[in-house]
């Protein structure tokens, strides 16, 4: 069997149709996507921490590939809506905590492409601004019963003021029923049992479970492993991050133990990402005495440099650190090659596929990523404004600005860099400010689609 299976053309199953692979329900390969909400790279001990224990994410990041440059926006819905469409924001972004009701993604893509899907998780794409601030923008996203999945397990599906808790008695609702029982127990221990549940229920189906996890956003409160949880498993504070970071690695943990359970494990693609930086509240250290701050809503590298893992032990060069420049649209193109699915008829990618990079091969990725981003409309968002910029490997360029930084030098962009001061300078600002003039400014909907 090829390491890869090449893409090949079976049947059209709409105007917007998928080819799938003909491999038979076993051979075709699982998927799991993980999305971790608020961590950034230093999070993980694999990539150098020293406040966190993350055993499971670093063994599976010895025995799969880590990514060293992989990037995301700095805060949380313009990562998901890049992650599940593929695109960059200047191509579909409306508000904050909304995801157009018409749009297709992953979640139908997969399905279509006759796997078994499923979420869990966060949704947080259908409604967010309380009842006072921007009504228009009220009840205009995307609902999870419309998301493409088969089977949905999800906290803050519809308003904002009724989303309840995510960790100790949290709210949930699966296929259109909010749980009756939740009292006294812990949101994530829920959400990965949901996903453990599908992974046995099909497990002689291809599946794909796309799993947006909770952890370690704040409310920072004590998991249940904690004397804390028995005493008061309500209370906030910040000290806990630790203890929502290596309960997130348990999680994990948890589902490649029931891969390999079913031997499954072999012929599952399995990513693990963040979506955004630390939160401020937080300061971490790394083993060579580097202490870095939360950078989550920085248009920095600390908001925006995340952990980036994939395993795929059918394919994979195990143990691998890829240095070159990666992002969350990267992330479709892998899975649609991986699969043998054809790329839907008239959608644009932003991204590549990481497939060359997983089996190990010599060469870069692609040197340069672009970043649009603009958490406006939506409440509590008052102080941003729409930011773009491009990146390579040592250069920065900020569109409003007109300003050249040199990020290995001046990680925290303070000082500018003249782009006349010498020949790499002028180059790499051409050849960044071209970037960004290549994407649209601004997304425009078709008439009524957000009506």
């Amino acid at each position: 069997m090829l390491p890869f299976r090449r893409r090949t053309t079976v049947a059209i199953c709409s105007l917007i149709a998928l080819a799938t692979f003909t491999l038979s329900a076993k051979d075709r390969p699982n998927v799991i996507l993980i999305l971790a909400d608020d961590i950034g790279f230093e999070g993980l001990s694999c990539y150098g921490s020293a406040s966190y224990h993350t055993p499971y994410l670093d063994r599976m990041a010895d025995q799969g590939v880590q990514f060293q440059n992989a990037h995301v926006l700095p805060i949380c819905t313009p990562t998901r809506v890049s992650l599940m469409t593929g695109k960059y924001n200047s191509r579909n972004w409306l508000a904050f905590g909304i995801l157009e009701p018409n749009i297709r993604h992953i979640g139908h893509w997969m399905t279509d492409a006759g796997y078994r899907t499923c979420i869990t998780g966060k949704w947080q794409l259908q409604s967010y601004n309380p009842p006072n601030f921007m009504p228009e923008w009220r009840d205009k996203g995307q609902r999870p019963e419309d998301a493409g999945f088969e089977d949905y397990f999800l906290w803050h599906t519809e308003h904002t003021e009724d989303k309840g808790s995510r960790y100790p008695d949290p709210r949930i609702q699966h296929n259109g029923k909010y749980l009756s029982n939740t009292e006294g127990k812990y949101g994530p221990d829920l959400f990965n049992n949901h996903a453990l549940e599908f992974i046995e229920k099909h497990k002689d189906e291809p599946f794909f479970i796309y799993y947006p996890m909770a952890l370690p956003h704040d409310p920072f409160q004590a998991p249940p492993h904690t004397e804390d949880w028995k005493v008061d498993r309500f209370k906030q504070d910040p000290k806990y991050y630790k203890d929502m970071v290596e309960y997130m690695d348990k999680m994990v943990g948890r589902v490649l133990n029931k891969l390999d359970e079913l031997e499954l494990r072999e012929n599952t693609l399995v990513i693990f990402l963040g979506d955004n930086g630390t939160p401020p509240q937080v300061t971490s250290k790394l083993v060579d005495g580097t202490v870095i701050p939360g950078g989550k809503a920085h248009n920095n590298l600390r908001g925006t440099h995340v952990p980036f893992i994939i395993s795929y032990p059918e394919a994979q060069k195990a143990g691998s650190k890829h240095e070159g420049l990666v992002d969350c649209n990267d992330v479709i193109p892998t899975i649609f090659e991986v699969c043998g699915i054809e790329p839907p008829a008239g959608e644009v990618f932003d991204g590549e596929s990481l497939v060359e990079q997983i089996q190990g091969k010599p060469g870069t990725h692609r040197d340069w990523l672009f970043f649009h981003h603009d958490p406006l409309p939506g409440h509590g968002k008052n102080r941003f404004k729409l930011e773009r910029w491009a990146i390579d490997r040592r250069w920065k360029v900020v569109e409003s600005t007109g300003e050249l930084f040199d990020i290995q030098a001046d990680p925290e962009e303070t000082t500018p860099i003249d782009p006349e001061s010498s020949v790499a300078a002028r180059v790499a600002y051409a050849k960044l400010t071209a970037v960004i003039d290549s994407f649209p400014t601004e997304y425009t909907p078709k008439p009524n689609r957000i009506d």
